[in-house]
């Protein structure tokens, strides 16, 4: 295959260092995380600190709050992320090995899954603090997607979540096992960096938009609105990258190549699209809320 991009030559591991006999290595999954859990927090204490912001000028709750519902969301996003992959994506090798579902460091986490432990924790915690619902939301919405461009950007870096082969000049020919999903390929096999490409629309365009909303629209004083555009924003960008998205290989086989979790025949969704439609229509329902609500007021 002519055209194609060679992969960058970056070590997963940042460093790593011998502590005690033991191996303790920093690895850039890992740092995306980090980086991106404090980029966020900092969006919404700088959101909490303008109180012009909100509606009649009054933030739905104070830095140290949301310091302390940080807490919650990484339990949520930790806990979710692993019970969610496990449970959409493996039962069956789960079930057999019960306690491989606490090695987190193997790898096998689900976004819908970590989503779903968000939205318990959030919820858990707003209620035991009585803060309002929606707002707080909102607030959390606008901090959500730098942890999303930079952990897609890890898994570039890791070679993993690849694309769908292809014969496009940006093809990248990933290394590693991506080459044994090409069986009709001679020569280099060049994938759609779909991890790129999630990066760009759920990490960059949706971070824009939420903070060209909050700060120039006005979006943060019509509850749920911001949240609804997160949920759809998301959504809907995964399900356009599923088309070109290598699916998960258990969902592969000689009737069904596509790797579609559901399908007729040769039309199907695959398992990324199937989570994503809740999310897309709770979120076209939370912005036709708060447009209604909006206009009962005005």
């Amino acid at each position: 295959m002519t055209g194609a991009l060679p992969f960058p030559d970056i070590s997963p591991e940042i460093f790593s260092i011998s502590l005690f006999g033991m191996e303790l290595a920093l690895r850039w999954y890992a740092l995306a995380y980090i980086v991106g859990i404090i980029i966020g927090w900092r969006l919404v204490v700088m959101a909490v600190k303008a109180p012009r912001l909100w509606p009649n000028e009054t933030p739905p709750m104070t830095p140290a709050q949301i310091e302390d519902m940080l807490t919650w969301i990484i339990l949520g996003v930790l806990l979710g992320g692993r019970l969610g992959y496990v449970f959409f994506y493996q039962p069956g090798s789960y079930l057999d090995d019960p306690l491989s579902i606490i090695a987190i460091w193997e790898g096998g986490m689900s976004f819908h899954g970590g989503m779903l432990g968000v939205i318990l924790a959030f919820w858990v915690y707003t209620r035991r603090n009585k803060l309002p619902l929606l707002t707080t939301a909102d607030a959390v919405a606008i901090g959500t997607p730098p942890g999303l461009l930079l952990g897609r950007f890890a898994n570039f870096i890791n070679a993993e979540l690849w694309g769908r082969p292809t014969d496009a000049p940006w093809g990248v020919v990933f290394p590693g096992e991506a080459a044994q999903f090409c069986p009709d390929i001679v020569g280099a096999c060049a994938r759609h960096p779909s991890q790129l490409y999630e990066a760009i629309l759920e990490g960059f365009v949706l971070l824009v938009v939420l903070l060209w909303l909050a700060w120039r629209r006005g979006a943060l004083k019509r509850p749920g609105i911001l949240t609804g555009l997160f949920l759809a924003g998301y959504g809907i960008s995964r399900f356009l990258v599923e088309f070109v998205r290598q699916p998960d290989a258990q969902f592969i086989s000689s009737g069904n190549p596509l790797g579609l979790a559901w399908h007729i025949g040769g039309y199907g969704l695959t398992m990324g699209q199937i989570l994503s439609l809740p999310m897309i229509l709770l979120g076209l329902w939370l912005i036709a809320r708060a447009r209604r609500q909006a206009a009962l007021t005005a």
